[in-house]
């Protein structure tokens, strides 16, 4: 039975595949020739991965649905069900936001995108320690990655969002991001002509555009950001000839109750979706960052940060909220520096129990270092538009200045600012 059962959800997946191949071919299907304001259309079929349900809908469809799970968490081992996750738009408004999040029109100058600070190519983050908005000041942290939000239930570093849509507003109207405002957003949606038209096919009932259905676009866009195919993946699956001995070893490092590393950081979304106090630095010369103790008035929780996915972790350094770390050996190496090795002197944090003092060798080390890049899958990552609406680069020249000289500035370590400001958190 065990044999037929295997074979029945392999030929499934397949099948899966197979579709999802003509999606992927027919989903966002403009050309790299210029579009006329006329010409641009959303798609109606839903992304890889997904399939199209007899209400209209996108719904998400994995290997992983196929097991089971500890308290329906995604919690329990390589072959475990998913948490709850978001799904359930059309394809029009799945492609709606992916133009509204690669369009530079929505911050207040024109000057950058959602995808600035969350670039497909860098693991939707930005390589840079911490992001720069429309100022070119740098912010106080840095950009996480968008793979798997749809899994997500809370959101910034801090945890002071509880959806998408709440999130969104963060980097929309923050002075030192986007620094927009609702009215002069909705202005510049509702008086350019593709998008009156393109939010028309993807909400055919609306009177007239409003915040909502940006948000909801928005939203709707990054929860198709799917990344659950990589060699890890097949490996979990039963595959077992997908990865290589040390990438092997280095997973048993990784999942041992010596380094503990799976207790925060589990499979298959490698994280908890919790935060934790770990006592990670500031960059030399600048202050503590309190973190979650804003979000949540709790004192205990005084430098607690959301437990970010390790999913195509490769891509989307420098690591921790303010990028402290600018590859992974340093990063793994923190933790194997001793209990809150890292806390200011004259300050007490409440350090989370998993973290201890696991004396790992450099050579196991390095071998968590190797298991990492096995969860590298970037193969649904969705096409940026040759161009959007508004009719302005898709990641402009501006800003590609802005972050040269931040990139720059990062590697000569000029880090000589010493608050932590209110705003870009």
């Amino acid at each position: 039975m065990k044999v037929i059962k295997s074979l029945v959800i392999v030929f499934t997946i397949h099948v899966l595949l197979a579709n999802n191949v003509v999606s992927a071919k027919q989903w966002q299907g403009e050309n790299n020739n210029t579009l006329s304001k006329s010409e641009f259309t959303l798609a109606k079929h839903c992304p890889p991965s997904f399939e199209l349900t007899p209400q209209g809908v996108c719904r998400l469809l994995t290997q992983y649905q196929f097991y089971t799970s500890v308290q329906n968490k995604g919690l329990g081992g390589t072959q475990t069900n998913l948490p709850p996750h978001r799904d359930g738009f059309t394809p029009a408004q799945i492609d709606l936001g992916r133009y509204l999040f690669f369009d530079p029109a929505l911050s207040k100058d024109g000057s950058i995108s959602c995808a600035s600070c969350h670039q497909p190519d860098k693991g939707f983050s930005d390589n840079l320690d911490r992001s720069i908005g429309i100022t070119g000041e740098k912010i106080a942290r840095s950009a996480p990655t968008l793979w798997n939000v749809a899994f997500v239930d809370k959101f910034f570093w801090d945890a002071r969002a509880k959806s998408l849509e709440e999130q969104a507003l963060g980097p929309l109207y923050d002075p030192l991001e986007m620094g927009n405002t609702p009215e002069k957003l909705l202005a510049t949606i509702r008086s350019t002509p593709t998008y009156v038209k393109l939010f028309a096919q993807a909400y055919p009932d609306m009177q007239e555009i409003g915040l909502e259905q940006i948000y909801t676009s928005l939203t709707a866009f990054q929860t198709s950001l799917i990344s659950l195919n990589s060699r890890y993946d097949r490996y979990a699956h039963g595959y077992h000839q997908a990865l290589t001995k040390d990438e092997i070893a280095g997973l048993n490092v990784f999942r041992s109750f010596v380094a503990r590393c799976a207790e925060c950081h589990q499979p298959p979304l490698f994280t908890n979706n919790e935060i934790a106090v770990i006592g990670s630095p500031e960059p030399e010369g600048r202050k503590l960052d309190i973190g979650a103790e804003k979000t949540y008035n709790a004192p205990k929780l005084k430098g607690a940060f959301k437990v970010p996915t390790l999913r195509n972790i490769t891509q989307s350094g420098p690591y921790m909220h303010s990028g402290r770390y600018k590859d992974l050996r340093e990063a793994v190496k923190f933790y194997n520096d001793g209990r809150g090795n890292s806390i200011p002197e004259g300050e007490e944090m409440l350090i989370h129990w998993h973290i201890s003092e696991p004396n790992l060798t450099d050579d196991e080390l390095d071998l968590i270092v190797t298991f990492l890049g096995t969860l590298t899958d970037e193969s649904l990552t969705p096409r940026i538009p040759q161009q959007v609406p508004s009719g302005l680069p898709v990641i402009d020249e501006k800003y590609q200045e802005r972050s040269k000289a931040a990139r720059t500035q990062q590697k000569l370590n000029h880090n000589n600012e010493n608050a932590i400001t209110q705003s870009g958190e």
